[in-house]
């Protein structure tokens, strides 16, 4: 009898919790529809957005928001808006329906694209300096005009200081083994450098290098590329974002998209501040992207194919990567992961 008891005890508790967490389980009546059911919308068109209400339940009231900000809608529970100013890239667009003192939060994915496809670039080799084969080229930036480079691979990361002319590295502080470095942008007398998946950043004195401090990701999980623009850093982290941090803290505040005509792109690697644009090397491509930091539009590609085959070819040869903008000369010089020069290129930009 006991045993009997014990089982209508557990099954009865079974049943009461089963009960409980269905009522936290609020059945969603209404869902988002846009016109034509279009997830993608370029600069320039508008939105159009109306809740479906398939049981034809009394709606109070309709509060649409894209990407958590308050946007107007009309009083029929719709939402019409012309793309201009918004940034490019994915959002989310969330309806608050109001019912009989209910209220059912719904969302929908959207992405903002580009409306003109990127501009195709050329270049013109000016000149081409030796370069340290051995050296897995992450980060590249002139200050003045001496380069410093940051190299990767764990047990073999290194911070340098170069004559870019002669290729001799002035000064190399090795990074510990379990680092894999990254890039790294100089601004206010500092260095800073990221590493791939360690989730931590350094801080070096531009004069001396020696290693001043480290700094977090956040919200970011790795470390690609970086750049500055006085202001801001900007920080690739190998997704379709490219983050902006406060310069003091590090903190990441903000983000763009990197977008073109046909979908929001990624894998952007090594980053270059470049009068007003950001040019990034995409992993595994040969070429340079240059992108809008305001709106993260990709407005141009600057093809560097036929770049690698003019370096010494061997077994540790490996990609494109390495931008750096000499503002004096202005000048753009790249090279690649092992390679044995750097060159100094000209961008011919066709109409």
């Amino acid at each position: 009898m006991k045993i009997h008891n014990s089982f209508v005890i557990i099954i009865l508790s079974i049943l009461s919790f089963s009960c409980g967490s269905n009522q936290n389980k609020q059945k969603k009546y209404f869902s988002i529809n846009t016109e034509d059911n279009k997830t993608k919308f370029m600069l320039g068109e508008t939105i159009k957005a109306n809740i479906i209400n398939a049981q034809n339940i009394k709606i109070d009231s309709v509060t649409f928001l894209l990407d958590n900000k308050k946007v107007a809608s009309k009083k029929d529970f719709s939402y019409e808006e012309k793309i201009d100013n918004e940034k490019l890239g994915n959002h989310i667009l969330t309806a608050q329906v109001f019912y009989d003192g209910n209220i059912d939060t719904i969302s929908k994915k959207v992405a903002f694209l580009n409306n003109i496809s990127p501009k195709l670039y050329s270049y013109k080799i000016i000149a081409e300096y030796p370069h340290d084969k051995e050296a897995f080229t992450q980060g590249l930036e002139f200050f003045g005009d001496t380069l410093y480079e940051s190299t990767g691979k764990k047990g073999m990361s290194s911070l340098r200081k170069l004559n870019y002319k002669t290729g001799e590295v002035l000064v190399k502080i090795d990074i510990a083994k379990e680092y894999f470095a990254e890039g790294i942008t100089i601004m206010n007398d500092k260095i800073f450098q990221l590493t791939w998946t360690s989730k931590e950043g350094f801080i070096y004195n531009l004069s001396t290098l020696e290693k001043t401090g480290s700094f977090a990701y956040n919200q970011s999980k790795e470390g690609w590329g970086l750049c500055n623009n006085g202001n801001k850093i900007y920080k690739s982290d190998g997704t379709e974002k490219i983050w902006i941090l406060d310069p003091n803290t590090l903190a990441e505040e903000d983000y763009i998209e990197v977008t073109t005509n046909k979908g929001v792109k990624s894998r952007f690697n090594e980053l270059e501040w470049v009068d007003g644009k950001i040019y990034a090397n995409t992993w595994q491509k040969d070429g340079i992207a240059i992108i809008n930091p305001d709106s993260g539009a990709l407005e141009a590609v600057i093809n560097l194919s036929g770049l690698r085959k003019k370096v010494t070819q061997h077994e540790k040869l490996d990609v494109l990567n390495g931008i750096a903008y000499n503002k004096d000369t202005k000048r753009l010089f790249v090279t690649g992961k092992n390679w044995d020069k750097l060159f100094e290129i000209e961008v011919i930009k066709k109409p």
